[in-house]
């Protein structure tokens, strides 16, 4: 029979450490012991399965699983925001709650402090004028462009917009084409159109 000590050190550690089946409890032990950076969750929406992740600055990404893979979003975070990358729904909530009203049409603006730590300079000029387009609303890429004071880099800002690391939230399907042509978009153009026909366009 082992030492008593050693039963009851056993006994204390069992009940101290979740069982390593638990995702959800290492999660949790990880965020209360200040180890993780960024946390995400896999996401159903009415525009298909979206992976959210978010960091104690704010949300960080909003990406399309069928055209940017989990695995290739996850990289991308562990090497540009930090390796501390856990899946963890609770610090998401926030999000979800305003994405799931958004989708219902109870919510028209979005409340969110955001971690621009993806974006570059000017993708933060153009994704900050972005994200104050007004629901229901479009501008063209030359509006931005000229928002922005850069009334040449109309390119430039559409390529900034097709970066856009936070769609849905920072508006980029709000930004069309010259003549009102739906333009390219992060996730595709039929996901552009369901976004701005929910919005009533």
């Amino acid at each position: 029979m082992s030492d008593p000590l050693e039963q009851r050190l056993a006994g204390a550690a069992a009940a101290i450490e979740p069982p390593a089946h638990d995702p959800a409890r290492l999660a949790a032990g990880a965020r209360e012991a200040g180890l993780e950076d960024v946390a995400y969750t896999l996401e159903d929406s009415p525009v298909g399965e979206i992976l959210i992740a978010v960091t104690p600055r704010g949300l960080v990404t909003i990406s399309y699983l069928n055209t940017f893979p989990a695995e290739a979003t996850l990289e991308e975070l562990a090497t540009r925001v930090s390796p501390r990358v856990l899946e963890d729904a609770p610090p998401t909530d926030e999000a979800r709650r305003q994405l799931d009203e958004y989708f219902a049409g109870r919510r028209r603006r979005f409340e969110l402090a955001l971690d621009w730590t993806l974006v570059g300079p000017f993708g933060r000029e153009v994704l900050g004028h972005t994200a104050a387009i007004p629901y229901g609303e479009v501008e063209t890429y030359g509006d931005v462009a000229r928002a922005i004071g850069k009334p040449r880099a109309a390119r430039a800002t559409g390529n900034a917009l097709g970066s856009n690391p936070m769609p849905i939230v920072v508006p980029c399907h709000r930004v069309v084409r010259a003549g009102g042509k739906m333009g390219h978009y992060t996730g595709g153009a039929e996901r552009k159109r369901q976004l701005l026909t929910l919005e009533g366009r």
